[in-house]
Formats: C-alpha cells, sequence, structure tokens
C-alpha cells in the first residue's frame, strides 16, 4: 500500500512511543511511504522550534525518510474548502505521490474522507484496518 503521513503524525511519532511511532514503523517496513519537501519542511519547523527536538536528530529522522520513501512534488492544488490553507499544498503532494491512504490526525482533514482515490483516515482507523488484512 501506498501511505502519505501528515506531518502531524510524523511528530507524535517521534514524541511519543504510542500509536503514531507504530504507524510510522509499520509504513516503513511494510508499505511504500511516500513524502515531499513541504512535509519535510514542516516536519523540520515543528520537531526543532515547538518540541525542541536537537536539530542532528531531526537531520537523522529526515534522512531516514528521504532514503525509504518516494517524493512527490505539489500539483495543482486541490479545489478544497478549508480553514488550513497550509494543509491545500500537503494534500496537493500527497494527490500527486497517488497514495492509497493519507493518514492524519487533523479532525478537519479527517471529515473529508476521501480525495479521488486516497482514502483519508485517522492513525487508529489504519491500525484497524491493517488487522483486516491479516
Amino acid at each position: 500500500m501506498r501511505i502519505f503521513l501528515d506531518t502531524n503524525v510524523l511528530v507524535s511519532a517521534v514524541a511519543t512511543r504510542g500509536l503514531s511511532a507504530d504507524v510510522l514503523r509499520n509504513s516503513l517496513i511494510h508499505h511504500q511511504l511516500v513524502i515531499s519537501d513541504s512535509l519535510i519542511k514542516e516536519l523540520e519547523k515543528a520537531l526543532c522550534n515547538k518540541l525542541g527536538v536537537p536539530e542532528n536528530l531531526t537531520s537523522e529522522l529526515v534522512e531516514v525518510l528521504q532514503k525509504e520513501s518516494v517524493f512527490s512534488t505539489p500539483s495543482s492544488l486541490p479545489d478544497i474548502e478549508i480553514k488550513d490553507k497550509d494543509d491545500l499544498t500537503i494534500l496537493s503532494c500527497a494527490l500527486n505521490g497517488k497514495p492509497d491512504l493519507f493518514i492524519t490526525g487533523d479532525k478537519e482533514l479527517l471529515g473529508l474522507k476521501r480525495i479521488g482515490n486516497m482514502e483519508i483516515v485517522s492513525p487508529r482507523a489504519f491500525w484497524e484496518k491493517l488487522k483486516t488484512l491479516d
């Protein structure tokens, strides 16, 4: 499966040892992770500025993500009404990478449920979906 993890899921994966960390690990090992430059920039900013994660650790994570993922670039912005316009760029990159799933904790994005062929699910819904595939 091709998967795009939203920034909030990646930040949570680094900040806690919970479900988001398991989702990231599973995605890297068993699926094809799709990332973008805008996602990486948001991730670096959130980890360094908001959480105070040392730059060297942030760089190591980014390096792993870049090495183990497929890069996507933004295409045209989706015609979707959402409050956070920065999310449109991330969604554009995600859509252009053609993932099966976009995993996010953002309630507004979760409310969209699907854009084209890309299903939008929470980390918990992804985890439950994995159980049905086994």
